[in-house]
């Protein structure tokens, strides 16, 4: 008997929202086994960031290798990566496992806040090597004018940067449409060559919002290790989103940005 092993890369969010905490309540919440390599600490809380410090690039690599050579993952989602010899790391320990395990990149640069949180030469070694090795990358509005170099002000455009990061050499791309507020918000999937598919949500008023990327993120990569295929993963994972919001907007969490509730209705720790 196994526990259904999803690994999260990613930076630590002291205030509990975002980050390896959030993956880690989110792969909980789904009924998966969570572990984690942490790339960075950051001093932050719902109202912003005050520091990041980056784990040393040899300590990332011996936590990878700690938790791939022993609760091997059967789906990997990367998070916060701020320099690009963790970019190296990563590439060459994902490149020694197995080629057949889903890998959701969540291109965190952008905090909720507005704070910057990769260096800028790191987002080239993202895009040339880490791309290719993924199956997934899902950047929000920000995140996908810094990767396409275009201007996002509405949906025309969340498919024309979608269909650019593709040629960038990514398998497939999410563009999360939250930042454009509206009465419904639009994400927009892309996967290779085939046709844009646009999801659509009711727009959910709510000032918890801290950590809803970093969720989303792993709850595709949850839904792909449970079996379902990348589609379906995401539309599941964005119905988990949804009611996260709706069943944390009211809560007060300090005195900024909140997070979602996370475990408004828990699975079991699945077991096969």
């Amino acid at each position: 008997m196994n526990y259904i092993n999803v690994l999260t890369i990613a930076g630590s969010d002291s205030g509990g929202g975002a980050g390896i905490q959030a993956d880690l309540k989110t792969f909980s919440a789904l009924g998966c086994f969570g572990t984690s390599v942490i790339t960075a600490v950051t001093a932050q809380n719902t109202m912003g960031v005050r520091s990041v410090h980056g784990i040393p690039a040899e300590m990332i690599k011996d936590q990878l290798r700690a938790v791939l050579e022993d609760i091997a993952p059967v789906a990997i989602k990367i998070g916060m990566i701020n320099r690009a010899e963790v970019v190296q790391v990563i590439e060459k320990e994902l490149k020694n496992y197995n080629q057949d395990v889903p890998v959701i990149l969540d291109p965190v640069m952008v905090a909720t806040s507005g704070d910057r949180l990769i260096e800028p030469d790191t987002v080239a070694q993202l895009v040339g090597k880490l791309f290719p090795l993924v199956t997934l990358v899902t950047p929000n509005i920000d995140e996908a004018i810094i990767l396409s170099g275009q201007g996002v002000h509405n949906l025309d455009d969340m498919v024309t940067a979608g269909k650019k990061i593709i040629e960038k050499g990514a398998k497939a791309v999410l563009i999360k449409g939250g930042h454009l507020i509206g009465p419904i918000i639009y994400d927009v999937f892309i996967s290779g060559n085939e046709a844009p598919v646009i999801l659509e949500s009711a727009f959910i008023a709510s000032k918890n919002l801290h950590g809803t990327g970093c969720t989303l993120s792993s709850a595709i990569a949850a839904e792909m290790a449970k079996g379902n295929t990348l589609l379906i993963a995401i539309k599941n994972a964005k119905n988990y989103i949804r009611r996260a919001l709706q069943t944390g907007s009211e809560v007060k969490t300090g005195g900024g940005n909140g997070p979602l509730n996370h475990f408004f209705e828990p699975l079991k720790l699945i077991i096969q």
